[in-house]
This record gives C-alpha cells, structure tokens and sequence, in this order.
C-alpha cells in the first residue's frame, strides 16, 4: 500500500470508531443507487436484500441504463416502493452512476451494480470509517455469491503500467485480514461514496463506459490527498457481471468489447491522470505490456477489436489532456508514492499455456527491475503545500 499524506495517526488512532460505531454515524442518512443493465436474473434478489439493509436508508434509486429484457417490468410489478429513473440508452454504468449521484439528497451514497447482493449488516459496517479524516470512499469486500468463502474484489494498488493489482483475489476469506485500513484503488461495483468530494474531482468520468472506470477515479482522489477505505466485515456477494465485458468461466471466447475497451482505456486513464515525469519513465514498461497484451489478443481472436480500441484513443486525447490540467493543478500526492510494481493481476478463469505463463513471469521480472531504477526518481509530493492545507482543513 502506497503512503499517505495524512499522519499514520490518523489511520492507526482511536478515532476509528470500529463496526460498533456510535449510535450517530450508524444513524446517518444514506440514499442508495442501484446501476442496472438487463438484470432480470438478479435484480429481484439485489433490491430484496435491500429491503433488509440495516441504515438510515433515505431512498433506494434503481437506475436503468435501457434494459431490453424484462427487468424493468419486474421492477415496476413486484418492488414499486423504489423510484425507477430510465435512461434513454445505456451510456454505461458511469453515467447511470453520475445521475444517481445528482439525484441523491443525502450526503453519503451507497453505490451498487445490480448483480452485488447485501448483506443486513453490510452499512453499519460502513459507516464508522466515515468519522476519519479525509475519508471520501469506502469499499465492502466482496465475495463470491456462489462460493462466500473466497474473496472476489478486495481493492487494490496501482501498477505503474496503468493496470489495477487486486488485493485478496479469490483467496480463501478465513486466510486474509479482517481490520479495516486503507487502500489504494476500490472496485466499483460497491462502494460507499461522500457525495460531495466525488462530484468536486469530477464525479465519475463517462468517457470510459467501463472497464478502468474505478482505477480512474481512486487515483484521482487518492492524487488530491483523499483516503480511501476497505472494510472487510462488510460483506457483498457478487454474482454473474456484466453480459459481453465481464469474463466468467465457461464463456467461449474472450469477448471482443472487453478487449476494445482494454486497449483504449488503459492509456486513456494514464494521460489523464500521470504527471509528465511518469508518462515518460513509465513509458518501457507500458510498451512491454501493451506488447504482450497485444500477443494475448492475436491468440484469442481479438486483435481486431483490441486495433480498434487504440485507434478509437485518439478522440479522447483532447479531454485527457483537459483532465490531466485540472488533476495537476490540484495534486497533493506525487505519482513517486502512487505508483508501484507489483506482480499484475491476472484472472484465473483465463487458461493460460505453459509459454504464456513463462512470458508473465518474464514480464513481471522485467516491470520490476525497470521500476527499481526510475521510480524513485518520481516526487512523492506534488509541490502544492496550499493545496494540502486547504484539504486538511476540509477534512
């Protein structure tokens, strides 16, 4: 986990108030929004175990981004009680969540993917982590809804190459910690969100549909000085994923649209959000991988799609820039105590050969000496000592 800028005080001392928080923070107000994208199989069950959430629970939005099966239907027959807002088209997740975001009248958000069930306890777990200082997200862990003993999404920390490293993934729950601490990249599917300070660094960024979405949005709080929080006794389970994006065994082939939207918004999210310094020392390692991402997708079939998506780039690169301006003026931490080099994260449901495996390892070797060399060159400050003052008297 990479440092803070706050004080190890303010993560370490007695001001956490622990899963028995007192009685006013467990009795905050909280609206929750629910994304949904033809989620007739699950959603029933995702708002039914809402119904049974422990909270202040101001209101439940479902956000529909135009489901075509009959999700809607059963939404408006079978659970009439929340409030039901229709997107004209799917924009994707991003903006279904931006628009729960403006449509809640509470200062804490409970965000979730339709396909995430609750656990009855799941916010007051939540929400004594809200009480620390600088706290603007925080994360349940997330288990496998058909086996709850293994972890799913456990966030995660940044690879220089522009990639999430997930914490925890698909270990057994009884081998991991259970305390909550901080962290540096969440998973979006479930997250606990202050409202105000994710719509001031720009809410969540609808140029990257999905996929890097939640990678893009951690560092750009976590650049601002913002903390980010796991907590590991407040418990989800997830289930299928997203038809067409997400990878889940059995499917027949890697799918195209997840490899287009790899190949364009991995990039994307570096422009946006590095510092010159690291777009340039960064620079190798991110050939070597795009390189052997590129060879992965020739051996699944998709090096079209994947061609496609680093074209399709080039239209983003005037709001990248825009972006990365706005992030620059307003850094707090350095991309020298963001970025590291962990060993990448790579599903276990993709069956890899014996040279595949080989060329990762080959990989991960090579990432690792080049970082050792030029990482330490980065800053770990960003240079803005008013902007750090402004933020701690916020927080």
């Amino acid at each position: 986990m990479s440092g803070q800028m706050f004080d190890d005080s303010a993560s370490t001392g007695r001001d956490e108030p622990g899963a028995s928080g007192s009685n006013d923070v467990l009795q905050t107000p909280v609206t929750v929004t629910v994304v949904n994208y033809n989620g007739e199989a699950f959603i029933e069950e995702c708002l039914d175990a809402l119904a049974g959430l422990k909270g202040e629970i101001a209101e439940v939005i479902v956000i529909d981004n135009a489901s075509s099966d009959g999700s809607l239907d059963l939404i408006r027959q079978r659970i009439p009680s929340v409030r039901l807002i229709e997107m004209e088209n799917n924009r994707g997740p991003c903006a279904a969540r931006n628009v729960g975001l403006q449509e809640a009248s509470t200062e804490w958000v409970l965000q979730i993917d339709s396909d995430v069930i609750v656990q009855q306890g799941t916010l007051l777990e939540l929400l004594p982590e809200i009480k620390l200082k600088g706290v603007a997200v925080v994360q349940p862990r997330a288990v496998l809804a058909h086996d709850p003993g293994v972890v799913h999404y456990d966030g995660g920390s940044f690879h220089y190459v522009g990639v999430m490293c997930l914490d925890n993934l698909l270990a057994r729950v009884e081998g991991v910690p259970r305390d909550p601490e901080d962290v540096d990249a969440v998973i979006s599917m479930a997250l606990l969100l202050h409202r105000p300070t994710v719509s001031h660094v720009g809410g969540w960024d609808e140029a990257f549909f999905i996929l890097f979405e939640d990678h893009d949005m951690s560092y750009r709080l976590r650049a601002r000085g913002y903390r980010l929080r796991r907590v590991p006794n407040a418990v989800v389970l997830h289930r299928e994923g997203t038809a067409g994006i997400s990878f889940r065994p059995g499917a027949p082939r890697y799918p195209g649209r997840r490899a287009f939207l790899h190949a364009r918004n991995r990039p994307y999210l570096v422009l946006k959000n590095y510092s010159w310094p690291a777009i340039f020392l960064s620079l190798p390692g991110r050939l070597a991988y795009s390189c052997v991402w590129a060879g992965f997708a020739l051996s699944r079939g998709v090096l079209l799609d994947y061609l496609r998506g680093r074209l399709a780039l080039l239209t983003l690169l005037p709001e990248a820039l825009r972006m990365r301006r706005k992030l620059s003026r307003e850094r707090v931490v350095g991309d020298g105590r963001l970025l590291g080099c962990r060993d990448l994260s790579f599903s276990p449901v993709i069956q890899r050969s014996g040279t595949e495996a080989k060329l990762i390892k080959l990989l991960n070797g090579a990432l690792s000496t080049w970082w050792a060399v030029v990482g330490r060159l980065l800053p770990r400050d960003s240079g803005n000592p008013e902007e750090s003052a402004h933020l701690s008297s916020e927080t």
